[in-house]
């Protein structure tokens, strides 16, 4: 018997096709990396290639639910996002939309005690480090003014 690939699988938010192999397909999610996509499918024993349509609404839940609180399946801290987090100081793992607003903040916070990184964020210009000589030049006036030429008497 043929097995039953979807069209299109949901998994935290993100929308990926069926055909994709679970590996690639959890790495497309924002906030998940390689290291934590394969840790995923270790802990459930999910073959990497896998093809993702191929999973039931129950695997699926599964999945979601390891990518949400992976320190639950025993996945070390080391592969989260979001270690130490400000706020509570525990080590959390943030995915899809939640990461996005969490990184605005930081920047924003980061600004408004303006930092030197913060500062950096202000003004457009590289934070960590990289020399602005010839790099991240765009969209700033680059190259020589020039004074404008004055208009001579005519003399009479």
């Amino acid at each position: 018997m043929a097995e039953q690939v979807k069209g299109i699988v949901r998994i935290s938010g993100v929308d990926v096709k069926g055909e994709t192999q679970l590996f690639t397909s959890l790495n497309r999610i924002k906030g998940v990396s390689g290291a934590l996509a394969n840790a995923v499918c270790r802990v459930h024993n999910f073959d990497r290639n896998r093809k993702i349509g191929t999973l039931t609404d129950e695997e699926i839940k599964k999945i979601e639910e390891t990518i949400k609180n992976p320190s639950k399946f025993g996945i070390p801290s080391w592969m989260f996002d979001r270690r130490k987090d400000l706020e509570s100081g525990e080590d959390r793992h943030m995915v899809g939309s939640d990461l996005k607003f969490m990184q605005e903040q930081d920047i924003k916070r980061m600004i408004r005690i303006k930092s030197y990184k913060g500062v950096r964020h202000m003004f457009g210009l590289p934070v960590r480090g990289q020399r602005t000589r010839s790099s991240f030049r765009k969209g700033r006036t680059v190259g020589v003014v020039r004074k404008k030429m004055m208009p001579t008497k005519k003399k009479e």
